[in-house]
């Protein structure tokens, strides 16, 4: 005898929303019949945190808070005791996704450190102007080095929709030395941690080639980059992890000089 059980949901794509119905139906397959105690489904919701290699052994007290965050649970009982027929059995469910007391919703997520299982916002634009040259950088152990540039740009906002791209400009005012290449690096920081300490992963999600060769000198170049979809989600900070956004700009010198601008992202699904 041989008996098999599958979940079925009704919509196609998956995605739900806080207060919305998850509805589907358990399909019960057998060739004869069989006997059962009850049929119930539970549904859960969980954040799972981890700590990455380099971190292992220097938080100690951080163990006990990276146990799964639940933030949803529900069960249902679906069929008392009793016999199922032969052949197929197809039982309806409908779960209400409330969460649990105070807890978010948070979007489903799947990062190096930080996953989560199963938030809408309102997006203000916060357009920056930026100005690169040698006095500006940091982390620079022999400035006078290096050769004269100056860069000006803006980006549209750092503030972002997440299913809409990054937008700006850029212009080469002046460079003593040739340019190589221009590039837009996405960086996705995850921290991990309880009040003892935290541990910060910083990962590139995407690097894409804005501008190759030596660029014409106060000329204007488009700054466009898509967020890729598998690899983000909206900003998140929670009292245990956050997950954040950061994009470069790095301009490549003939003279094997790397010059990075950082700036911080705010992401957002409207």
């Amino acid at each position: 005898m041989g008996t098999s059980l599958d979940i079925k949901i009704k919509r196609a794509n998956k995605v739900y929303h806080a207060g919305e119905m998850l509805s589907g139906v358990v399909v019960i397959t057998s060739k004869d019949s069989v006997q059962h105690q009850g049929v119930s489904l539970t549904m859960e919701g969980t954040v799972n945190l981890q700590l990455s290699a380099k971190s292992v052994g220097v938080f100690e007290a951080f163990y006990n808070s990276v146990k799964p965050i639940q933030i949803i649970s529900s069960t249902i009982e679906m069929v008392k005791p009793g016999k199922f027929p032969s052949g197929k059995t197809e039982i309806p469910f409908e779960f209400p996704l409330h969460v649990k007391g105070n807890k978010v919703l948070y979007e489903t997520y799947h990062g190096v450190f930080v996953n989560i299982q199963p938030q809408k916002g309102k997006v203000t634009p916060s357009p920056v102007d930026f100005t690169i040259t040698p006095e500006t950088l940091q982390n620079v152990k022999e400035r006078a080095l290096l050769p004269k540039f100056l860069i000006r740009g803006h980006l549209n906002s750092t503030n972002c929709v997440i299913t809409q791209p990054l937008t700006g400009e850029l212009v080469i005012e002046h460079s003593d030395a040739a340019i190589k290449s221009i590039e837009l690096q996405l960086v996705r920081v995850e921290t991990c941690g309880c009040a003892e300490g935290y541990a910060r992963d910083a990962t590139e999600i995407q690097n894409i080639q804005i501008a190759d060769g030596d660029v014409g000198r106060s000329l204007p170049v488009p700054i466009h980059m898509v967020f890729p979809r598998l690899f983000t989600c909206p900003t998140l900070e929670t009292t245990n992890f956050k997950v954040e956004f950061e994009v470069n700009i790095v301009v490549l010198l003939h003279a094997d000089h790397l010059i990075t601008e950082n700036f911080p992202l705010k992401l957002c699904r409207t």
